[in-house]
């Protein structure tokens, strides 16, 4: 049987060693290859929303990731999720964005759901994914999304730690409040870990990691 060949695209470069310790992990039999173009979010940001012009970029890198023979695609940034979806409709090959599965776990788990996010472009697509989501399964959910203020543009000027300490401050103030916590960019997944097991009182659910297994689920 013919090895499974997985494509990522991704919308940072930083991105790939943290989706590659995972399919390491989880899908070792699985062949990967990565396709970047870290413009796409600047894009957004720029233009205020995801334009047509921008959509057809990621449908465009869809169709170059199954003609590089991807059996399964995974599309690894959530302010684009409505072009993968979009993309999707018409490829040859399953195609997944990467806060889906986070989304119906965080369905399966609570009715009251945080969504946070540095960017309100990212919070938007996942919050309005999770709605969709739970209308999906018939169950009724009530979100809370947040936007970390200042975390991002700390994260640009090169202060991390400034980062995770926003994120964090965020983390701990809405665990009182809902039954589990989605993160909304990967790169927000590390904060968790430098959070107290007291502070750590709900599920807080990165993407990636709940992609990868979902993938290791099927393939």
């Amino acid at each position: 049987m013919k090895a499974k060949t997985l494509g990522l695209i991704h919308t940072s470069a930083t991105l790939i060693p943290i989706f590659q310790q995972l399919c390491k992990e989880y899908l070792p039999g699985v062949t990967t290859f990565n396709i970047v173009d870290d413009s796409l979010v600047r894009n957004i940001r720029e233009r205020g929303e995801l334009t047509p012009a921008i959509s057809k970029r990621v449908a465009d890198y869809v169709s170059s990731a199954e003609d590089s023979g991807a059996d399964y695609i995974l599309v690894t940034c959530s302010s684009i999720g409505a072009a993968v979806e979009a993309a999707a409709e018409t490829a040859k090959v399953p195609v997944l964005r990467v806060d889906q599965p986070m989304a119906d776990l965080a369905v399966q788990t609570g009715k009251r759901i945080g969504v946070i996010a540095t960017l309100s472009t990212t919070l938007e697509p996942t919050s309005d994914l999770v709605q969709r989501r739970a209308a999906l399964a018939g169950k009724e959910i009530e979100l809370t999304s947040q936007v970390c203020e200042g975390a991002f543009e700390a994260l640009m000027a090169g202060d991390s730690a400034k980062h995770d300490e926003l994120v964090a401050d965020v983390l701990r103030h809405l665990s009182k409040k809902v039954d589990v916590i989605l993160l909304a960019q990967a790169s927000m997944a590390r904060v968790v870990d430098t959070l107290s097991e007291e502070d750590k009182i709900v599920p807080i659910v990165a993407s990636p990691p709940n992609a990868i297994k979902y993938l290791a689920s099927i393939l």
